[in-house]
């Protein structure tokens, strides 16, 4: 097992029965979830589609949002766009962390000593999202920048979170993943177990070609210093640039030892 232990809890589903909890601010946050990395727009359909909730309750919400300016509804078309309180709420949050600002400098020395492109990302349900992202690989033209999503079972970010985890930990958020996205997981489960096998032996996640049939990437998880939660850096290029041993034999120990000075060293 991977020498990462994270005391991270099992996922919580809130009862709505919890004095704390206010339901109406819950259903508000699902709606904003909804986007999807590269979705523009959403409808009244998509939403209740995508939570479950009635369209009484999706028009209700969706319009408080408006008025918030955290959705902007076009009238022409009849749909939603996230507005700037999702964008200013975002970049407050990566304003305040420090672990993007300590790593940026590492990560963008990393990018132009090695020519590929290097991110650094968190756990967001059952996906990964960006925190931070340098491009430097001109081979790869995915668009992906802070705030994209990547599979919890494809990616390598992924595969290193997963890897890092207790064993009886990763079977519950396995479980989970699999509950969730039944068919993704279906087709995903025997190629997820042999390079989570693979990732612990090696102390470092891989993922030629699975998440995206342009990508090799590797990754490794780490707790950064003064952080509970576990985060991962990748760095990627375009298959046809970097071949698989070029990862094994030195982007994959080069991105260990990044990981390492910037970890805590009580993790």
């Amino acid at each position: 097992m991977s020498s990462l232990s994270p005391d991270i809890p099992p996922a919580v589903t809130p009862r709505e029965s919890d004095p704390n909890f206010v339901t109406a601010l819950a259903r508000g946050l699902e709606l904003l979830r909804c986007f999807r990395t590269g979705e523009a727009m959403l409808g009244n359909q998509d939403f209740v589609r995508r939570t479950g909730f009635p369209k009484a309750t999706v028009s209700r919400l969706a319009g408080t949002l408006v008025q918030l300016g955290y959705l902007r509804y076009d009238e022409s078309l009849g749909k939603y766009a996230l507005d700037a309180g999702v964008l200013a709420l975002g970049y407050a949050y990566l304003s305040a962390s420090d672990v993007v600002m300590l790593a940026r400098p590492h990560m963008l020395a990393f990018a132009q000593s090695y020519g590929v492109s290097v991110s650094l990302g968190k756990r967001e349900r059952m996906e990964v999202i960006y925190l931070e992202s340098i491009r430097n690989d001109a081979g790869v033209m995915l668009g992906l920048g802070v705030g994209s999503r990547l599979s919890l079972v494809s990616s390598s970010m992924g595969r290193a979170y997963l890897s890092a985890l207790p064993s009886a930990r990763r079977d519950r958020v396995l479980a989970e993943f699999s509950q969730a996205f039944p068919e993704q997981w279906k087709q995903q489960e025997s190629p997820t177990r042999v390079a989570l096998d693979d990732a612990e032996r090696r102390g470092y996640a891989s993922s030629f070609r699975d998440w995206h049939p342009a990508i090799h990437a590797c990754a490794v998880a780490f707790r950064p210093v003064g952080e509970k939660e576990l985060h991962m850096l990748s760095c990627s290029a375009s298959y046809g640039t970097v071949e698989e041993s070029v990862f094994h034999e030195t982007l994959a120990p080069a991105l260990k030892a990044l990981a390492a000075r910037l970890s805590d060293p009580a993790g």
